[in-house]
């Protein structure tokens, strides 16, 4: 009977336990969770809608972009797809600063970062255009008969009517720089505007096409300048001396100062007359040898005053050789009549 007690007192205090814990336990009931509304973006807020394209005009995929808001936060990532967009929604309208961390392209450079405005309600929609990759560009200018390389010249890169690049090689003849492309072969012009020391200018106008981030090498040929001798001093042409004209009256150039005498004059029928009275076998003056110490017109005066002379000379000689004879004849005479 003691244990029939007991069981009854065990029973008794399972049931009071079980009516005294109900009450809680409908009190608060189970109700499930809606998540819609932090799934609802909010009325005022906006999105970006970014299209990526090179310089050439053709979209990007693959680029890859950053969205930091105005503290610095991550707020948003997202790559282009085939047709070269990416959009960022559910912003808080603000100011956000966009990051290019990828081009997507071998051939491109990733731009530089900007900020992007995004108003409440509306789309901001925004083109990025990728450049390409610069040509690395290297001009070398040598001679052109031995390829020694020249240091000094002063080359000229542009395309069209612009000047993109001015290049002076250096000590080992040969300049570098990056040449922008804006196509995937760009045609390209080299014009030396100053030729090495001692070289001539290379004139003909050189063409090239560069790709995106490719090498390309420009070479310029220059020959040597034609070498004029100077002239020695000992080469100096001799000034002629410039002939005095003969004045009567006058004295002349010469260092004493004398005024030759005039010629003498005569008739040519007295000359002829004389020139009959001459015997056959009477010497004869001869013509003076050798050269003259002076030429030109002022040697004219001392020639006619020289063959005056030998005209008066042989006068002389014949009325000499006329009186001796005249003398001879007369002692004969005079020996005759004694």
């Amino acid at each position: 009977m003691h244990a029939r007690l007991v069981r009854s007192a065990a029973v008794a205090i399972s049931v009071a336990a079980a009516l005294s814990w109900a009450p809680a336990a409908s009190a608060q009931p189970s109700q499930p969770i809606s998540r819609a509304s932090a799934e609802t973006p909010a009325p005022d807020a906006g999105s970006v809608e970014i299209t990526t394209k090179d310089t050439a005009g053709d979209v990007l995929a693959g680029a890859e972009f950053l969205l930091l808001d105005a503290s610095g936060r991550e707020a948003g990532r997202g790559t282009t797809d085939v047709q070269g967009m990416v959009t960022f929604t559910d912003l808080v309208p603000g100011i956000y600063r966009l990051k290019a961390t990828s081009s997507g392209s071998p051939l491109h450079d990733v731009v530089a970062d900007q900020d992007v405005i995004v108003t409440p309600g509306a789309t901001t929609r925004l083109t990025v255009t990728s450049p390409f990759k610069p040509a690395k560009l290297l001009v070398q200018v040598k001679d052109d008969k031995t390829g020694k390389v020249l240091h000094g010249a002063t080359v000229n890169i542009g395309t069209g009517t612009s000047t993109l690049l001015t290049l002076t090689t250096g000590s080992k003849g040969t300049a570098t720089g990056d040449l922008p492309v804006s196509s995937r072969a760009t045609r390209f012009w080299a014009k030396e505007i100053k030729a090495p020391a001692g070289y001539d200018l290379y004139k003909p106008i050189k063409t090239f096409a560069a790709g995106p981030g490719s090498p390309v090498t420009v070479t310029v040929t220059n020959a040597k300048s034609a070498t004029v001798p100077k002239p020695s001093p000992s080469d100096k042409p001799t000034p002629t001396p410039t002939p005095t004209p003969f004045t009567p009256g006058k004295p002349s150039g010469g260092a004493g100062g004398t005024v030759p005498s005039a010629p003498s004059t005569s008739t040519p029928a007295a000359d002829a007359a004389t020139a009959a009275d001459i015997p056959v076998d009477a010497p004869r003056p001869k013509a003076p040898t050798g050269s003259l110490a002076h030429t030109g017109a002022d040697s004219t005066p001392w020639i006619a005053t020289g063959a005056g002379l030998l005209v008066a000379a042989g006068a002389v000689a014949l009325v000499v050789a006329r009186r001796r004879t005249v003398g001879g004849s007369g002692a004969e005479s005079d020996g005759k009549n004694s």
